[in-house]
């Protein structure tokens, strides 16, 4: 754990072992450079707490590119809360009140919000011991949201390899038919894409498939399905030097966190002539639409017109890359250094 610290290039991991739950709770804060680091909590069984720094230190790093690509004012911050067995009812909601107010004492530096095994639910139980959150004053539930900004990323990935955004007929295939997953099925579905769903849950994916027409694929399968374009909407870590190899698809964009196991499955992935479109640009919208309605005073319209110009975002990125001969993430992280080392852009009128 030690090591893992000291190697970090973000600004600080706040720690704590909390003994009543046998939990470790981290918050991983990267960078403060545009604004207050924000990120959501994740909480889930871990194999031992140096995965969920681990975990905490990559998410929040990825929070600092997706505020910066999109060129907002917020700084990259994320909480892991990693626990040894699961936990359910009270004992569950006292561990999460505790972190409430590690949260807290963070005076502002750090706002938090749902994500994986902290749902909308739960974030009203972290609120009771702070103010420092997100999704409970008026933005709703961010999933559509997300949703938005990557289907918006799929019309910019066909723009890129078919030359329009126009997916009537595209085969698309989404993986994780969660809070995110589902709406964005709901929008392929609504443009014509021809839809291939899949999730863990086989019922889940059965039921979406025979409420929106498309075609279930079995989880196990879902590296070897021919489609145009691959959205990965679940876990993180699924392009990896195991199944990148097996992929039949043109390109990727999809609303998961950390889609690559590691940097050099961009390489893999451009080797073998597919277009990446860097996660932390694609999903955004969710994170834009909260902190915006609740932190920044957006209204829906100007937040749905922010999300939109994702889709530029990358016609941009994809051009930087096609020109310097790089992958999508490497021109995605320099346009975020370019942010970064700007500073807040001056005069942003939300």
């Amino acid at each position: 754990m030690e090591e893992l610290i000291r190697q970090w290039d973000g600004e600080c991991v706040v720690v704590r072992y909390d003994g009543e739950a046998d939990a470790w709770m981290f918050i991983a804060i990267h960078s403060r450079r545009l604004g207050p680091a924000s990120g959501g909590t994740r909480m889930k069984v871990y194999d031992c707490p140096t995965d969920g720094l681990r975990d905490a230190q990559r998410l929040a790093e990825g929070m600092t590119y997706k505020w910066a690509c999109a060129d907002f004012p917020q700084g990259g911050g994320k909480g892991v809360i990693a626990l040894s067995r699961p936990l359910e009812g009270a004992e569950r909601e006292a561990l999460l009140e505790r972190y409430g107010r590690l949260v807290d004492m963070l005076g502002g530096n750090y706002g938090t919000g749902a994500d994986l095994g902290v749902g909308p639910d739960l974030v009203e139980v972290i609120a009771r011991s702070t103010k420092r959150v997100f999704g409970m004053h008026g933005a709703g539930d961010p999933g559509p949201w997300t949703a938005l900004g990557t289907f918006v990323a799929i019309q910019a990935l066909a723009r890129r390899l078919y030359g329009s955004t126009d997916l009537n007929g595209r085969t698309v295939l989404v993986q994780g038919l969660g809070g995110a997953g589902r709406p964005l099925c709901e929008r392929l579905v609504g443009v014509g894409a021809r839809l291939k769903v899949t999730d863990v849950d086989e019922d889940r994916a059965k039921l979406v498939a025979d409420a929106l027409g498309a075609t279930a694929v079995k989880a196990d399968d879902a590296y070897n399905e021919e489609c145009d374009i691959f959205a990965p909407c679940a876990v993180g870590g699924i392009l990896n030097e195991s199944t990148i190899p097996s992929l039949k698809c043109a390109g990727i964009a999809g609303c998961a966190n950390n889609q690559l196991e590691e940097h050099e499955d961009a390489d893999r992935l451009h080797e073998r002539g597919i277009l990446y479109s860097p996660d932390f640009v694609n999903n955004a919208g969710g994170a834009i639409a909260l902190c915006g309605m609740e932190s920044l005073g957006m209204n829906e319209k100007a937040v749905e017109q922010k999300i939109l110009s994702i889709g530029q975002a990358l016609d941009e990125i994809f051009q930087e890359a096609g020109r310097n001969e790089e992958t999508p993430l490497l021109a995605a992280e320099a346009r975020a250094r370019r942010v970064l080392e700007r500073g807040p852009a001056k005069g942003v009128g939300f």
